[in-house]
């Protein structure tokens, strides 16, 4: 991957996100349906890339038609392949730039804030992950093993192909292949492609769903935007000035000193990470791993917390400014919405079909039934932006559920991404890809646990999150 190869697909990211702009402001049917241009962005690349017209070109290609233009489209589509593997690699840096932005420019929270914002958030994820795995576990065993022959460890394929995502599948491959099933990483990952579409696909009926019943406070008639506002455009009246200059351009330009910040931000919480991997290394890796799940985004997240405590006691111009942070916040949510879209890899059904669809519907109509029933009642306080989040995040990788939360809340103005991002810090070391995860197959098939013992442990880990959720930090508590 070369220098000029980088550029030319920030480039093309660039110009793709401003021909969506155009075709929002002028397309009515976004418009209504909320869906902002990032989203209609990521749709484009994936049909344009190689997941539709590059598999489409190698149909073509492998039966002989249109010679080496369809050849040269099947290797990465429209785009080609190595801006396509620059696009894959965005999401991973991008998210650790939203989440690093949150606490910039802002007062920090209380810990008991904090602490009650997390609490219904991870209450819910450990509810719906699982029940992932009840779900799968009783399909396994009454309907997937003996009507059609696969092993019991097809039950754990909901939870590491939805909550888990492509990367969780992709890593999983040994275990599949020391278990004996290597057909399961194939399902596992169009699990993942389907859930990430779904997701979106969904969560845009179930926001529109919402909007309509008055259950946001951001978007939909009680929101009260105008024809314009819906268009993506702001009256001339209400418009208001992007970013503070609190520095003078000759020394360093503003956004240049605000991108310096978010940068710090991300690597206090690297070397958090990689501190907290060493220490672990050091007293207990032997026995067990957990800083190992733990992605960088939530340490992001604590690294902007920790520079903004800084700032605040020791600067005394007010030189960081929120609106600036916001800015970059937004870019870098676009640039990863369109990215992620974009880049699915849509393949892994070649595996059986029947059972393929049975786990993806019965894994999204689970997802569906927890936020229409339980999110309403497990978080007291902006229960439709923060459950639609984790809607997203329970059938796709975190960036579905932030582009769910854009959508609904797209000026940030509710505790959503706060909760989001308090919440991932304890629940990523254990399930989307943590231990529980990577625990799941050698438990299932150890004569110790087995398929029941683990269905024995998840349906008590269920009950005690469903139970916490509702009448200890729910709503039922108040009742």
């Amino acid at each position: 991957m070369t220098p000029d190869t980088v550029g030319l697909a920030l480039l093309l990211l660039g110009a793709l996100l401003l021909v969506v702009k155009l075709i929002r402001v002028r397309w009515k049917l976004p418009q209504r349906l909320h869906v902002p241009g990032s989203v209609i962005g990521g749709g484009i690349a994936l049909l344009l890339g190689p997941g539709v017209l590059g598999s489409l070109m190698g149909w073509l290609s492998d039966r002989g038609w249109g010679g080496s233009l369809t050849a040269g489209l099947a290797r990465g589509g429209l785009f080609g392949p190595d801006v396509v593997s620059v696009w894959a690699a965005l999401p991973g840096l991008l998210v650790s730039v939203v989440f690093a932005t949150l606490f910039l420019g802002k007062p920090l929270p209380r810990f008991r804030e904090a602490a009650s914002l997390a609490g219904s958030n991870l209450a819910f994820g450990v509810t719906v992950a699982s029940g992932q795995y009840v779900i799968g576990l009783l399909l396994a065993l009454l309907v997937l093993a003996p009507l059609f022959d696969v092993p019991v460890i097809s039950g754990a394929l909901i939870e590491i192909g939805f909550m888990g995502g492509n990367g969780t599948a992709v890593g999983m491959g040994d275990t599949f292949d020391r278990a004996g099933w290597a057909a399961g990483q194939d399902l596992a990952l169009g699990l993942a492609s389907v859930g990430l579409l779904s997701g979106v696909i969904v969560g845009i009926i179930l926001l529109n769903r919402g909007a309509r019943r008055g259950q946001s406070s951001f978007i939909g008639p009680q929101a009260g935007n105008t024809g314009k506002e819906r268009s993506g455009l702001i009256e001339r009246g209400d418009r208001s000035e992007g970013s503070t200059m609190t520095v003078h351009p000759s020394s360093i330009d503003p956004l240049t000193l605000h991108v310096g910040l978010v940068a710090l931000a991300v690597l206090i919480g690297q070397l958090l990470l990689m501190g907290l991997q060493w220490l672990e290394r050091a007293l207990w890796a032997d026995a067990i791993q957990i800083m190992a799940y733990v992605p960088l985004f939530p340490l992001a997240m604590v690294g902007g917390a920790l520079l903004q405590l800084l700032i605040g006691r020791f600067d005394r111009g007010d030189v960081v400014d929120q609106r600036s942070v916001e800015r970059i916040q937004g870019l870098s949510l676009d640039m990863l919405i369109l990215t992620s879209i974009g880049t699915v890899p849509l393949r892994g059904i070649t595996a059986d079909l029947a059972v393929f669809a049975i786990l993806a519907v019965a894994g999204v109509l689970w997802s569906v039934c927890a936020f229409l029933f339980l999110a309403p009642r497990m978080m007291p306080g902006h229960w439709f932006e923060r459950g639609l989040g984790e809607f997203g995040k329970s059938l796709g990788i975190t960036a579905t559920g932030l582009a769910l939360m854009r959508m609904v809340d797209p000026e940030m103005k509710s505790s959503a991404y706060l909760a989001f991002g308090y919440k991932q810090l304890v629940f990523e070391p254990f399930f989307a890809g943590g231990l529980v995860t990577a625990a799941a197959i050698p438990l299932i098939l150890s004569p110790h646990v087995g398929p029941v013992g683990f269905l024995a442990i998840m349906a008590v880990v269920l009950a005690v999150s469903l139970f916490t959720g509702l009448f200890v930090l729910g709503r039922g508590r108040r009742r």
